[in-house]
């Protein structure tokens, strides 16, 4: 096996992201009126190139290919996981 690693700056930006994400459209439906272009550009442009979704996926495969299974799991498990948890808390701060 070869030295563990585990992505954590990957994990903490897309968190981050989808807390925001849902920062962002809890105040859009809520409070906020945001045209549908607007939205588009601030979710797909701004945060879909801040997230990494693309460094992700390579994180992931890399762990696999490592043979750190666990670590590869716990990663792609806890991103989906905590970022969709995140993305709800930001909705409900928002809203």
């Amino acid at each position: 096996l070869t030295n563990p690693y585990f992505p954590y700056g990957t994990f903490v930006v897309n968190v981050l992201g989808s807390t925001v994400f849902g920062v962002i459209v809890g105040l859009a439906q809520h409070r906020i009126p945001v045209s549908a272009e607007l939205r588009a550009f601030l979710l797909v442009g701004i945060l879909g190139g801040f997230t990494t979704f693309s460094t992700f996926a390579f994180d992931s495969m890399s762990l696999l290919r490592e043979g750190q299974l666990g670590l590869a799991l716990l990663n792609m498990i806890g991103q989906l996981v905590v970022g969709v948890g995140a993305l709800w808390i930001g909705f409900r701060v928002a809203a």
